[in-house]
């Protein structure tokens, strides 16, 4: 039977007072261990310095090393084995509230809020709340929402029950926590994680003998943020999985560039760090360098780090003499110089996930599903899914498609608009090439040395061919010479043919599809997303596109939320702009 999950939303965290005060309550609500999750959602018009929260520093030490920048957006930190969550949510109230996916189970207004009507939509049966000194508007404001007073005020408190006659409807009854993972890459196993997290039981299934063998498959993927002059959507959502998932790797042993390879024993992994395996992860934060193309890009990204005054821990602008002292290159303009960002081998990551689900995860691998059916309800109206030969490979209530451009092969996911650009990498040896001490990037990627290898890509080509090509090599390399010159890029010239091709999956829009699967036969005409009809219990982590290594993480978590009715780590509208449905939901409203 699934705990309760007692939710909180405190629209003036402060210094994380009352965090600390819910936090006490919580544990001596009952035996440790035996409480249900704590998730704790706080408003800050932005992240305080972890410097000035003594008493959160003094409490609740493990905060430190996940404390986040002082950046826009939700920033979902995980606590003692994630009993308790915290998310800050970096900006405005009025205009948070509105955003936020949620049933709040209780309400802490310690400062005066305007925008009190706007807790209805959030409030679950039985909610309460507490507000510090209202005066009567606030009390009117708060009686006309749906609540009523309820006991006497203390120390300047005043209690409130929620008492509306049109309340949200009770919680959905909890999930049978079983569910069948089809696809071993990134966004797969991080599925598998996320929800072994939960406590479900989860059988992977992969037409490959290991995982990380398509897109996954590459030695390393770069990882940095977007940055745009309107904080668009696809900026917001790269921030947000950028930073999400460089969490989420420190829960899982770290990331350094001594972690076991993408070959080691399927075995060890996070459990062995202490045995001198200082991370799970390969990979290193050494950093990224984004040359601006031209003089008008250059100013282009002036402008944006002067607009929004990102932390330099986030971005730096540096200008080209600043640019160029970092790459050892001449270079005629500026850059962005992202600090933490850097390089990440992706199968090292999918095995550091796959060993943290422990007993949870069933591997079923060699084996390709080629079908998926949904028994009838008398028959348990589970998934089954199906190989070639039509044997029933595993069943369960939920399903996950996490198998790239393979989804489309089944027939329920046929008509998604995914498509596979062919990206091929380059791969010199030390001495073919100049050595970089960061990721280099413009028209081209450059890593550093990994593993005796240096990586130089990537191409984007319509085909299906898994070939290298010669004419990819050259590509790729004369671009590479474009950023750090002729010498570069002669003696690159005279290496042999090496490389790896991938094939990454798109959609027309370059974001994710992440949620519940439409159904596209189900016809009728929709207005809104929540309209669409949806396959029960089948869902997509799909359309990664390049940025595969940021976004499983976050992508998992979202699903992993809507499977558990928990509160989603991203906004509304950035959840919708992920919906699956989205391009029904186009289709359906021209009707």
């Amino acid at each position: 039977m699934a705990e309760s999950r007692h939710v909180v939303l405190d629209t003036a965290f402060g210094s994380g007072e009352e965090f600390l005060a819910t936090l006490a309550r919580h544990a001596a609500a009952s035996t440790p261990g035996d409480a249900g999750p704590l998730h704790y959602l706080a408003l800050v018009p932005r992240i305080p310095a972890w410097a000035a929260l003594t008493a959160l520093a003094d409490a609740v030490p493990a905060l430190a090393q996940q404390w986040p920048l002082d950046v826009p957006g939700l920033h979902r930190l995980h606590l003692a084995q994630e009993r308790v969550t915290l998310d800050l949510l970096a900006g405005p109230v009025e205009a948070w509230l509105p955003e936020i996916v949620a049933r709040v189970d209780e309400f802490i207004l310690p400062a005066p809020l305007d925008q009190i009507r706007a807790l209805q939509r959030l409030a679950a049966p039985a909610a309460t709340l507490r507000i510090h000194q209202p005066d009567e508007t606030a009390v009117r404001n708060l009686r006309a929402a749906g609540f009523s007073a309820a006991g006497d005020a203390s120390a300047g408190w005043q209690h409130f029950a929620y008492t509306s006659r049109k309340p949200q409807p009770p919680r959905a009854p909890a999930p049978e926590r079983r569910a069948i993972v089809i696809g071993a890459g990134v966004a797969g196993s991080a599925a598998c994680e996320r929800l072994a997290a939960r406590g479900w039981q989860v059988t992977l299934i992969e037409r490959h003998s290991a995982p990380a063998q398509e897109a996954s498959g590459n030695v390393a993927g770069i990882f940095m943020p977007l940055l745009s002059k309107d904080d668009n959507i696809p900026t917001r959502l790269a921030r947000a999985a950028y930073l999400y998932a460089q969490r989420a790797w420190q829960h899982l042993g770290g990331i350094g560039p001594h972690a076991p390879g993408p070959d080691a024993d399927a075995n060890s992994g996070p459990a062995a760090a202490g045995a001198g395996r200082p991370a799970a992860i390969r990979g290193h934060q050494c950093g990224v360098l984004q040359l601006a193309r031209d003089a008008e890009h250059a100013q282009v990204q002036q402008d944006v780090v002067d607009t929004w005054r990102y932390p330099e821990q986030y971005v730096r602008w540096l200008d080209a003499q600043q640019a160029g002292a970092m790459l050892g290159a001449p270079t005629p303009y500026g850059a962005w110089h992202f600090p933490r960002g850097g390089w990440a081998t992706p199968a090292t990551a999918c095995r550091a996930m796959l060993h943290a689900c422990g007993d949870k995860l069933q591997r079923v691998f060699h084996t390709e599903a080629l079908r998926i059916e949904r028994a009838a309800a008398d028959d348990g109206g589970e998934w089954r899914v199906l190989d070639a030969g039509g044997q029933v490979l595993a069943s369960a209530p939920t399903v996950i498609l996490a198998n790239g451009a393979g989804a489309t092969a089944l027939a329920q996911a046929s008509e998604l608009p995914l498509y596979t650009m062919r990206g091929q990498v380059t791969h010199l040896r030390e001495g073919e090439f100049p050595s970089l001490n960061l990721v280099v990037c413009r028209e081209a990627y450059m890593t550093p040395l990994v593993d005796g290898t240096i990586c130089v890509g990537a191409t984007y080509d319509k085909s299906e061919d898994r070939a290298l090509w010669q004419s990819s090599q050259d590509e790729n390399l004369q671009r590479a010479g474009e950023i750090l010159g002729a010498a570069a890029l002669q003696a690159a010239q005279r290496a042999p043919l090496r490389g790896r091709v991938g094939f990454r999956t798109m959609a027309p829009d370059r974001l994710p599809l992440v949620g519940a699967l439409p159904d596209g036969g189900a016809g009728g005409r929709a207005e809104r997303l929540r309209e669409l009809a949806r396959h029960p219990g089948l869902y997509t982590l799909l359309g990664y596109a390049s940025r595969g290594i940021i976004w499983a993480p976050l992508a998992a978590e979202i699903l992993a939320c809507q499977l558990e009715d928990e509160p989603l780590p991203i906004e509304a509208t950035l959840a919708a702009a992920l919906d699956p449905g989205r391009f029904l939901l186009k289709q359906r409203r021209k009707l």
